[in-house]
C-alpha cells in the first residue's frame, strides 16, 4: 500500500500535533470515549454517493477495531451525524463534548482518475479542541480495509500512546481431525481474523509459527524428515527453505526485532542450547553452554538482550542474557515451571506460561523478575504473543472439551475473549505493524 500521494499530502501534513487525548495509563479501567461520525467525501454526484459508500465502509471497519481494546470506546457511528468536507478539518467540538466524547476521528474518501481511493483521517482532542495527528493513503479499493487499520492505530496511538495491533498479522497452528490422527497446518490471518490463509498443506507435522517483525516471512518447525527441524517460509512468494543443512535438530526459531536474524534451539546429544544465525541461514553461532534443556529464546525490543527458558536448576525457569550470550542471570525463583517467554514490544515486560502441576496460566513480569503477575486463570492456558501495543496477549487456551482455541486478553485484567477462526488453534504469534 502506497503512502500519502502528492495530491493530498499536504493536506494531511501540515501541522500535525503529537498530544495525546485524554491518554490512559496502565491499569487504569475507564475507556476513552470516541466520536466517530461517517467519514465523508469531496466527491459529488453519483461518484459522490459511491465514494460515501466506501467512507461508511471505512467508518464501520475503524468502529469494530477500536471496540476490540480495553482503553478507547468508540461512539457507534450514525449516519445522522453526516458532516461537509470542510469540516474535516474544522469539525464542531461542542458538539461532540456534549456526548461526552474525549476525541474524535473525522476523515474522507475521494476517488481518483487511476481508479484507486484517496483516504485521509485526523484525530481531534476534543477538550482541548486541536488536532492530535493525521495520516492518509493512495490504495487500490482492495486495500481499504488495511487503509481503516492503518487510522485506527493513528487513534489508538495518540489516545494510548502505544502502538495499534489493527494492522497486524496472527500466525497459527490450525488444527482439524479426530484427537488421534491430529492434521496440523500453519496458518495466517489479520489480527480481526481476515484474510485467512495456509502457508503448509497438512500432511506433516507443525509447530511454533513465528512472524517476521513486518510479517513478510515466517518460520516454523516441520517434522517432515522424522526430526524437528526449523523452516523458513516467504509469505510473499511462497519460497520456502530450511534454516540448516544438514540433520540436526533444531526448534524454537523466533526472529530479531529487526528481522535480521533468527534465534533458536539445537539439539546436539542430550543437550538443548541457544543458537543464533542469520535471516537466511548459514553458519549458527551458539549462545548458551549449559548442561540441560535451553530453549524458546525471545529477544528484547532493542536486540540487546534474550530472555529463555531452562531446566538447569531442575525445573524450567526463565533466564536473561545479553544477545551475544554473556551475564546470563536467571530471573524467577518460585516452585511452579516457567515457559515460553516473550519480550513486549515496548520492553516493559516478559510475558510467559506459568505452570503448576497440571495447571498452566498466562503471567507477565519485570525482565528483572519482579512484579510477576498472573493474568489468566486457566486451567489450560500456555504460548503467550504480545501485540504491537504491548497492552493484549494473544494465547493458546485447552477448551473443556479437549480441543485448543485462541483467545485474546488485555493487561487492564478483564476476562479473555475467544477469536473467532475457522478450526480449532493453537500457539499463536503476533507480529508487529505491517508496512
Amino acid at each position: 500500500m502506497k503512502t500519502i500521494a502528492s495530491g493530498v499530502l499536504a493536506l494531511l501534513t501540515a501541522g500535525a500535533s503529537t498530544a495525546a487525548a485524554a491518554a490512559v495509563q496502565p491499569g487504569q479501567p475507564a475507556a476513552t470515549v470516541i466520536a466517530l461520525p461517517p467519514m465523508t467525501s469531496p466527491d459529488k454526484g453519483a461518484e459522490g454517493n459511491r465514494s460515501l459508500a466506501y467512507a461508511w465502509q471505512a467508518t464501520q471497519l475503524i468502529e469494530a477495531d477500536l471496540r476490540q481494546t480495553a482503553e478507547v470506546m468508540p461512539l457507534e457511528p450514525n449516519r445522522k451525524d453526516y458532516y461537509s468536507y470542510p469540516e474535516v478539518t474544522a469539525p464542531t467540538f461542542s458538539k461532540w463534548r456534549d456526548k461526552g466524547a474525549k476525541g474524535l476521528i473525522t476523515g474522507f474518501v475521494q476517488q481518483r482518475s487511476d481508479g484507486r481511493l484517496a483516504i485521509g483521517c485526523y484525530i481531534y482532542d476534543v477538550e482541548k479542541g486541536r488536532e492530535l495527528g493525521r495520516t492518509g493513503f493512495v490504495v487500490a479499493k482492495d486495500d481499504l480495509r488495511r487503509a481503516a487499520h492503518k487510522c485506527s492505530g493513528l487513534a489508538y496511538k495518540e489516545i494510548t500512546g502505544s502502538p495499534g495491533m489493527f494492522d497486524t498479522r496472527i500466525a497459527y497452528v490450525a488444527e482439524t481431525g479426530p484427537a488421534n490422527s491430529r492434521v496440523k497446518r500453519i496458518a495466517v490471518m489479520d489480527s480481526d481474523g481476515y484474510n485467512h490463509s495456509y502457508v503448509t498443506p497438512g500432511g506433516t507435522t507443525v509447530l511454533t509459527p513465528r512472524l517476521s517483525p513486518k510479517a513478510h516471512r515466517l518460520t516454523y518447525v516441520s517434522f517432515q524428515s522424522g526430526l524437528p527441524q526449523v523452516q523458513i517460509v516467504n509469505l510473499d512468494n511462497g519460497h520456502q527453505q530450511p534454516l540448516l543443512q544438514g540433520p540436526a535438530m533444531s526448534f524454537a526459531p523466533r526472529y530479531s526485532p529487526d528481522g535480521s536474524r533468527i534465534v533458536f534451539s539445537m539439539m546436539l546429544g542430550a543437550n538443548s542450547d541457544i543458537y543464533v544465525v542469520g535471516e537466511n541461514g548459514g553458519r549458527p553461532q551458539r549462545l548458551t553452554t549449559s548442561p540441560g534443556i535451553d530453549t524458546d529464546a525471545s529477544y528484547s525490543p532493542d536486540g540487546s538482550q534474550i530472555v529463555f527458558e531452562s531446566d538447569r536448576s531442575g525445573t524450567q525457569q526463565l533466564y536473561v542474557m545479553n544477545a551475544d550470550g554473556s551475564n546470563e542471570r536467571r530471573i524467577t525463583f518460585t516452585t511452579a515451571a516457567y515457559g515460553a517467554p516473550e519480550w513486549s514490544p515496548d520492553g516493559k515486560f516478559i510475558a510467559f506460561t506459568w505452570r503448576f502441576g497440571d495447571t498452566r496460566r498466562i503471567g507477565i513480569i519485570n525482565p528483572d523478575g519482579t512484579d510477576e503477575r498472573i493474568l489468566t486463570r486457566g486451567p489450560a492456558d500456555e504460548g503467550p504473543s504480545w501485540a504491537a501495543s504491548s497492552r493484549e496477549i494473544v494465547f493458546q487456551r485447552t477448551e473443556a472439551n479437549g480441543r485448543p482455541a485462541i483467545y485474546r486478553v488485555s493487561l487492564d485484567g478483564s476476562a479473555p475473549r475467544k477469536m473467532t477462526i475457522p478450526q480449532d488453534g493453537s500457539d499463536p504469534n503476533w507480529s508487529g505493524t505491517m508496512d
